[in-house]
């Protein structure tokens, strides 16, 4: 692991000790009843995990005791009333164990990309015509939208920082001369859902505010596989979606408490105006977010360390699974390196990634391969992800991309079926 990904990985947590261990891959199966299901008579290996994992099934019952059991809204003199307010408390406690803050700046919202336009708007009341946002050629189409969007309503100007079209990197000696006293928002995904690419949001952070700038993270393909630190990253704002690890379809927002109370956010005069809710417009979906408390729960409980804080064991977990996804992400891209046919795209294994692996196989558009790779019980993602800019820059058409992710559910086994498969396609298409 090389120095500066450890140092964005790092926790200001401190602790007595390490968990004595990490749940084994057949224990963490064991917890997944999708992992059951069977297809063209042979066990599913879901790589789809980039577009949303599979759910334990402690996450499945929280929803349902939620909705069986405490059902009522919010801040009312009954007890389900009473019991929603306190599981909703417990869930911003969760979640801001997951992401390194107080549960005061944990907000939550339909997905990352509703919230992203919600906080876009707020911060376009604060912004004039020739301001400008940074976004980047690597971002998921969510962190790009809002922005323009602002560009048609506020007459703000958006500058997209390009990648290193090969590398699939980010190209910062382009993005520091897009900086000036004009830059108000930096938008940056911490990793392209596309590519597997990590980007070292600090040092965008830390540039932005030398010019007096917010930055805005896009967090949404990276916190499932690094433990997101906000303090550490330097970032004003961050969103993700517990359905990228684990979790139901639910967004999450955090932002630093000052921020998020002076922000001019669209709501109801008579909603609560106190942070974090002020930020929650309308009834939320509590299910899920009692869902979502359960997926960071879930991840916690795979350390056997049950002395350690939360915070600890997830420390301990997201350790654990990066050096085995690692391995997996090595062995993918080693056993489609020598397919004939066969271009991968993005950084590789050595190189700072998430375990997602982009490719495509020559003469095949990307639907054919998941169509067939499905047929043989592997499913894999095909499209341009919402990365437009990516695969425009890659020339790759409508067709786009075939992607597979690791999961903490995948095994060397499956990685070896993928691999079969995509050859057995490849040669099919040499003839």
């Amino acid at each position: 692991m090389t120095s500066h990904v450890r140092a964005e990985r790092e926790t200001s947590a401190t602790h007595a000790g390490a968990p004595s261990a990490v749940a084994g891959v057949d224990e963490i199966r064991a917890r997944f009843p999708a992992l059951q299901r069977v297809h063209g008579g042979v066990p599913v290996a879901y790589f789809d995990g980039p577009g949303g994992t599979q759910v334990p099934e402690c996450v499945a019952d929280a929803v349902s005791d939620y909705l069986l059991r405490h059902n009522a809204n919010t801040h009312w003199e009954y007890p389900t009333s009473a019991e929603t307010d306190a599981i909703l408390a417990d869930a911003r406690a969760a979640l801001g164990d997951f992401l390194g803050a107080p549960p005061s700046e944990i907000a939550f919202g339909l997905n990352m990309t509703t919230l992203t336009f919600h906080v876009a708007r707020a911060l376009g009341r604060r912004m004039r015509a020739g301001d400008e946002v940074i976004v980047t050629e690597l971002d998921h189409h969510a962190n790009v939208a809002p922005w323009e969007a602002l560009a048609r309503d506020v007459g703000v100007v958006v500058r997209m920082a390009r990648m290193h079209r090969d590398a699939g990197t980010l190209d910062w000696e382009h993005f520091d001369s897009l900086l000036s006293e004009r830059t108000k928002v930096v938008a940056i995904g911490a990793a392209s859902n596309a590519l597997g690419t990590i980007t070292l949001v600090r040092a965008a952070a830390e540039r932005a505010h030398r010019v007096g700038a917010l930055t805005f993270v896009d967090a949404v393909h990276y916190a499932p596989h690094v433990l997101v630190d906000v303090r550490r990253l330097q970032c004003d704002l961050l969103a993700c979606s517990a359905y990228k690890f684990y979790g139901p379809h639910v967004g999450v927002l955090w932002g630093r408490e000052a921020l998020l109370a002076e922000l001019e956010l669209p709501k109801l005069a008579p909603a609560p105006d106190e942070s974090p809710e002020r930020v929650e417009t309308g009834t939320q979906n509590h299910e899920g977010i009692a869902g979502a408390a359960a997926a960071v729960e879930f991840l916690a409980s795979l350390a056997h360390g049950a002395q350690d804080s939360r915070r600890a064991r997830l420390h301990a977990v997201f350790d654990e699974l990066h050096e085995r996804n690692a391995r997996l992400t090595r062995r993918l891209w080693d056993g489609l390196s020598s397919v004939p046919g066969v271009t991968l795209f993005g950084p590789p294994p050595w190189a700072p990634r998430t375990p997602t692996v982009s490719f495509t196989v020559r003469g095949v558009p990307s639907t054919d391969v998941a169509r067939r790779l499905a047929a043989r019980g592997v499913f894999v993602s095909h499209g341009d992800f919402y990365a437009t800019t990516i695969v425009d820059r890659l020339e790759l058409g409508p067709e786009g991309l075939v992607r597979a992710g690791c999961a903490c559910y995948t095994t060397s086994e499956e990685i070896d079926r993928l691999v079969a498969g995509v050859s057995e396609i490849a040669a099919h298409q040499r003839g």
